[in-house]
Formats: C-alpha cells, structure tokens, sequence
C-alpha cells in the first residue's frame, strides 16, 4: 500500500514479449497488486511474465482495426483508443506506460479523450533514447512524450543524463534503478542440471540476451575462447536474435562446438543463470543491465563492460570486473582470474547477494514508485520546465 494508505487503479502498457522493460514493468506491477493496488495491464498481448491468476491484476487486450484503407494497421490509435476507455471504465487513477514511444505517446492521447484529470506516468528504459531519440525524424515526437508526462523515471543515472543531453530535456527525471524478487531469484540447487553441460572440474560461463548487435555477443565468444585456453570451461548462451548465425559460424570456426550449448529462450532464468560461475555481459549499450541484476541476485559475478549504466549496478572489484567496450582480451585476463581464485570468488558471491537484496530490492524501488504516483496525483498541473 502507498504511504498516504490509499489502493490506486493504475494502467500499465508494455512490451509483452521479452526484453527487459516487459520484464519489469510485469514484475512492477504483481507487486502492486501484492499490495493492494488494482492493476490494468493494457497490451497487445499479455505480459509473457505475468503468468498465473494474479488478484487484483486485469488484463485488457488491444484489437487493431484492419480497415481496408490502412496500409498498415494504426496500433498506436488503437491503443491510445484502449487506454482511454479503460481509463473510463475502470476510473483509473494514472497510466504508468514504459517506453516512450509508442507508449507515452499513447497515453497523451488518452489523457485527452478522459473527462477527468489522468495523470501519466512514462518509465525510459534505454532504447527509446539511445537508439530511437538519435532518430530526427522521431526526436519531436520522443520529446513531446517527456514534456506531457506528469511524472518521468529512468532507469538508471547515466539514462538520464543522456536523456538531458540527446533531447535538450531540462525538466525532472526520477531515477527508479530496476529491482530483482528474491523469491524467485537467488542461488538454485542446480548441480543436477549442470552436469548436463559441464563436468566437475570445468567452469561454467553464460551469456544472456538477444542477440542483437549493441550486445557485442561476438565478443562474448572471443572472450571464451581466451578462458578456454587457460582453464577448461562450458559457454552457455541463453536467448535468440539477429546475431545468432554469426556467432554460430564463430563458435565452428573457432573449433568450439563442443564447448558451447545455446539453449535458446528460456522462461526460468533463475535456475538457468544458477548453473554459471560468471555471465558475461561486453554490451556496446546497456541502460541498466537487468540479467547482471537477476545473476547478482543468483551469487553469480559479471564481466563486462564501462557500457551506459552497467557500472551503477556492477562495482568493480566487488561483484565483477569491468572494462573498455571491445577490451576482450582484459575482460578474459578478469575472468580467468576469477576464476583460478576460490577465495576471491567466494567473497565476490557474498558481495552480489547482498548487493541484490539490500540496494535493488522489489520493495524498495516498488516504494518509490508509489511515492511518484502520490506526487503527481496531488499535483494540479505539470510542470514542463522543472529544474534537473
């Protein structure tokens, strides 16, 4: 429940596939709904998180009108058209929508076709700043977005100030880090299932994404290639994209087939992420680095890179080791010595669980998520040029 002890009707709109920003957005709002709140999830589809039967949790699907004269069938309209006779409906308090585009965009022009003051939420997640907002031809409309939020959040420090920098933004952003449920992720029993991959004396080392380019998974298996020479390891990854056939032609080149597995998308990452002594993680681009956070939480340090907001989440020297973008051979040097060390390892696995549970808790950020909500319900206008 909210400090001030009143339950709210809050919207969600998210990617429901996978990706971090779905992720989370699902996970925000189960715990919501765990206290109290009544949450409508307003999509596409429904959130691939969200699971089970959820009290309190409602799910309202958008239906894209296919008339014949649209070349292409206006989601946007149809969910903006959605939110607002939710809204309606239900008398939602806010819409809490994450991305800001198509999302907030969305929500904006719901809030116009809803009688009462809706206030409007919008979580950046990083994609929508560090590759769409370089776009001119979205830029306006990025900005636009922002500016009628009552209420903006970022992920992580560096989203924000990027945000300020690429969109000339002055007005208030709220840094709301993303968080982990220690009920579903910490360390797993799950030497059964490693030895499926890897035999006693071999390390284990995993990679988590989608595959695509900003992730630098070519890296991933040039750094492998380098442990591998120094210890006997597995390479585990995890996930799908548009990089997979280069890194399979990478790992055949290499002559490594028999030491990488590629599990493709997995749902319990928790008990995958539990079978690796590191993850690795050389993206190009990473807002906050979610799956770092879900292995922290899982006693399982990272290597990877100085990228965007990775080292807000990672300390180096504590709960893994960082480097320069494309520094490869280091980050193998890093991981070896990880590795090799049963001392240091214990203490770095010490140090990401009580990382994960104390700084980057559920409650916590849930709290102050709560807390933006109250303040933009109490406010009788936005205000557009707030001071950073």
């Amino acid at each position: 429940m909210s400090q001030a002890g009143k339950h709210l009707k809050i919207g969600i709109t998210c990617y429901p596939s996978l990706g971090g920003s779905g992720v989370v957005a699902t996970e925000l709002g189960k715990r919501l709904a765990e206290r109290g709140h009544q949450v409508h999830f307003i999509a596409n589809s429904i959130p691939f998180r969200l699971g089970q039967f959820h009290k309190n949790i409602f799910y309202h699907e958008v239906e894209v009108n296919d008339y014949y004269v649209f070349r292409y069938p206006p989601y946007d309209l149809s969910l903006a058209t959605k939110m607002a006779q939710v809204a309606k409906a239900q008398q939602l308090d806010l819409l809490h929508v994450h991305y800001a585009v198509p999302h907030a965009v969305c929500a904006y022009l719901a809030k116009q076709m809803v009688p009462d003051d809706l206030k409007v939420v919008t979580t950046l997640h990083g994609t929508d700043i560090t590759v769409l907002a370089q776009d001119e031809s979205l830029k306006d409309l990025i900005q636009l977005a922002i500016n009628k939020s009552d209420a903006v959040t970022a992920v992580s420090k560096d989203l924000i100030r990027e945000t300020h920098e690429l969109l000339d933004i002055t007005r208030k952003i709220d840094l709301t880090y993303n968080f982990v449920d220690e009920r579903v992720y910490y360390p797993r029993d799950a030497a059964s299932l490693r030895r499926d991959y890897a035999q006693n004396q071999e390390k284990v080392l995993m990679h988590i994404s989608n595959f695509r380019p900003v992730k630098r998974t070519l890296d991933v298996i040039d750094i492998f290639a380098r442990v591998q020479r120094e210890l006997p390891a597995k390479l585990i990854l995890v996930g799908e994209g548009p990089d997979l056939p280069k890194i399979q032609c990478k790992i055949h080149e290499l002559g490594l087939s028999e030491h990488v597995f590629l599990l493709g998308k997995q749902d319990d990452v928790a008990q995958v992420i539990s079978m690796a002594d590191l993850l690795l993680l050389p993206s190009e681009k990473e807002s906050f680095g979610l799956v770092a956070l879900e292995a922290m939480a899982c006693g399982v340090p990272t290597i990877g890179s100085t990228a965007g907001g990775i080292p807000e989440l990672v300390l180096h020297g504590q709960t893994g080791m960082l480097s320069s973008i494309g520094d490869t051979v280091q980050m193998a040097k890093d991981a070896v010595r990880l590795l090799k060390d049963d001392e240091m390892m214990n203490n770095f696995k010490k140090a990401c669980l009580e990382r994960a549970c104390v700084d980057f808790n559920i409650d916590k950020i849930t709290e102050q998520y709560e807390l933006i909500y109250e303040r933009v319900l109490s406010e009788k206008s936005i205000e557009i040029n707030s001071v950073k």
